[in-house]
């Protein structure tokens, strides 16, 4: 087999030396035997070396064959669903990636090893890996690539997981949006996640992996990032309390209004004033306080609802899927969370006799729609009822909470 090719490679060579149309030229081609046509794997091998027989130039992913195989991820076994999936390089982007450019995240930990399976598994569906071996190293990258998402060894060579991720969360120069995973290389138990958890990681991920629920979380939670980036520099959101404006709150009740309208599903909206009393001499001023009570405003609301901020003292809060009923008990369950925050302020520590902040007031007015789809309303205005309900709607619950009164005037639209 290897001469009879050798011989027709020569006579080929030969065919194509001499002068076009000549004798020798007609012989070498009639003596050169006629290949047989290739089949199966054959075939698919010559199409992929191109007609010339030379291989094709289509650039593919370095790899060492003397590279020894990365060992799996730990508790995810090979050959079943739960394996890493093999790149796929022609189709870098899946529908677990986020359609935003390439996704950048940013890998802490000190062991190829031990962080290789994570990068295997992101960058085939379509993301940029940046791998720090310390948590110093990582803080110092997190404050100046601006990742879009941090996955934190829990065993790091100078400091614990939990505490990086402590660190990077209370860092000004880390966007609160970007969300922390904390991976721990066996079983984390539960006082494990809750700690993590408090630190202000948003995920653990723990053996058994599983890898398609890992790609689709981080892709959601990359999106809610990138979602906060741009309502961010759009101008919709506060910059002091990092929720919505008002027109990020306006944007937000059109989305929420199409949505119901779609589904013929409830929309509610609940505003909510804080009286603050006067700073007295030795007491947390004004301003301390309604940051706290931001804070348990934001803790005390579900995750689907949508916070914002109208005013210095007054915040709205849009719940899709809330009835009337479930509007009270919302405003009910925000009025006594805020309430608890405030009441528990502690006094100074310089001054062992100054005593806390008085109990803050609060005051709801609320809105809600049983079914968009056929309520005569445009959801902007459940804000501005929402708001009027605070100064002329119907006293519920102790002439704290309020229902919009039809017969109010209604102010303009914030």
């Amino acid at each position: 087999m290897r001469e009879t090719r050798f011989k027709f490679e020569a006579r080929a060579v030969a065919a194509s030396c001499a002068p076009s149309g000549s004798a020798r030229h007609r012989n070498a081609l009639a003596a050169a035997p006629v290949p047989a046509k290739p089949c199966g794997a054959a075939a698919g091998a010559l199409r992929s070396r191109g007609t010339s027989g030379a291989p094709s130039r289509r650039i593919a992913p370095a790899r060492s064959r003397n590279r020894a195989r990365p060992l799996a991820a730990p508790g995810l076994q090979r050959g079943t669903s739960t394996s890493i999936r093999k790149p796929m390089w022609g189709n870098r982007m899946s529908d677990q990636t986020p359609r935003a450019g390439l996704p950048l995240v940013l890998l802490a930990g000190d062991s190829p090893e031990d962080t290789h399976w994570l990068r295997s598994l992101l960058e085939p569906a379509g993301y940029a890996v940046l791998r720090e071996p310390s948590g110093r190293y990582a803080l110092e990258r997190a404050r100046g690539t601006e990742p879009d998402v941090v996955i934190v060894d829990a065993e790091l060579p100078d400091m614990a997981g939990v505490e990086l991720c402590r660190l990077l969360r209370a860092d000004p120069r880390v966007s609160s949006s970007t969300p922390l995973l904390l991976a721990f290389r066996e079983h984390a138990s539960r006082e494990q996640r809750t700690a993590a958890l408090r630190a202000g990681a948003w995920e653990c991920i723990a053996p058994p992996h599983e890898a398609d629920e890992i790609l689709l979380k981080i892709g959601a939670y990359v999106r809610a990032k990138l979602d906060a980036d741009r309502a961010r520099a759009e101008g919709l959101l506060d910059p002091l309390t990092g929720l919505y404006n008002r027109q990020g709150l306006a944007r937000r009740a059109r989305e929420l209004g199409s949505q119901a309208f779609r589904e013929h599903g409830a929309l509610a909206c609940v505003v909510i004033a804080l009286d603050v009393e006067p700073a007295a001499p030795g007491t947390e001023n004004a301003g301390h306080l309604v940051v706290r009570c931001v804070h348990a405003l934001k803790s005390s609301a579900r995750l689907s609802d949508v916070v914002g901020r109208l005013s210095p003292t007054e915040f709205a809060v849009l719940a899709p899927g809330t009835d009337a009923a479930g509007a009270r008990r919302l405003a009910e369950r925000l009025a006594s969370t805020v309430q608890a925050s405030a009441s528990a302020v502690p006094a100074p520590a310089a001054d062992p006799g100054a005593q806390p902040s008085p109990p803050l007031r609060v005051r709801c007015g609320y809105e809600a729609v049983a079914n968009v789809g056929y309520a005569p309303i445009e959801p902007v205005d459940l804000l501005v009822r929402a708001s009027t309900a605070l100064r002329t709607g119907r006293a519920e619950g102790g002439n704290w909470l309020r229902r919009f009164d039809d017969g109010a005037a209604t102010p303009p639209a914030p």
